[in-house]
């Protein structure tokens, strides 16, 4: 679906919630399919930022694709930002005083220290989502939405994703059930371990779409 807007006619691109005209801000990339994914979708990728926690040189012997993902993006037009701690992104000197229509999390996790029915893990998980929450509502454009894609099966459940939202002045606005296939080319990674190229079932999900209170 489109509309055409502007004197030169310009045909805005969709693929699920997104679109060519939002300015878009991606945390927590792995080997950047998701990126490249909505790329492919515009035409282009000068409407995106996508961001990793690890720096550039590690994502390419981390992941098989990532190289190419980056290589892509780089011709469309993204602007990639490394070593992007999602709990101070809004701090970062590339990111601060910038602001987006749709800052999008997908899968976020602190890594895998315990098992994940494991209290601790828990909470490691509820303090990364919750600081990337905080860090997010700074970054919003007036009438912007934060989304965060996560399993709705237990444990996950226990992350309390909505709770941790409104604690830090955000409210839910929707949630609708995630499809893998409704994003061509992107592969979800576990990324971290031994294992950090390997996908994980993404089973039950949602996106969580929040915006300010």
């Amino acid at each position: 679906m489109g509309e055409v807007v502007g004197k030169e006619d310009h045909e805005i691109k969709w693929i699920k919630h997104y679109s060519s005209c939002q300015k878009i801000l991606l945390v927590g990339e792995g080997d950047f399919s998701f990126a490249a994914c909505l790329a492919k979708a515009f035409a282009s990728a000068s409407n995106i930022t996508a961001t990793s926690l690890d720096s550039k040189e590690s994502l390419a012997w981390k992941y098989t694709r990532a190289t190419s993902n980056l290589k892509e993006l780089e011709e469309l037009g993204c602007t990639m930002v490394h070593g992007v701690d999602a709990n101070t992104m809004n701090q970062h000197p590339d990111l601060i005083f910038k602001s987006f229509d749709r800052i999008v999390y997908n899968f976020p996790h602190a890594g895998f220290i315990w098992k994940e029915n494991n209290i601790l893990q828990i909470e490691l998980h509820r303090g990364l989502v919750k600081g990337f929450l905080r860090s997010a509502r700074d970054m919003l454009k007036e009438n912007g939405e934060v989304h965060v894609t996560h399993k709705t099966a237990n444990p996950f459940t226990r992350w309390e994703i909505e709770k941790l939202a409104e604690e830090v002045g955000l409210r839910l606005v929707d949630k609708v059930l995630f499809y893998i296939w409704d994003y061509p080319g992107y592969e979800n990674k576990r990324g971290d371990g031994s294992r950090c190229n390997v996908s994980f079932r993404v089973g039950d999900c949602c996106t969580f779409k929040f915006s300010r209170a």
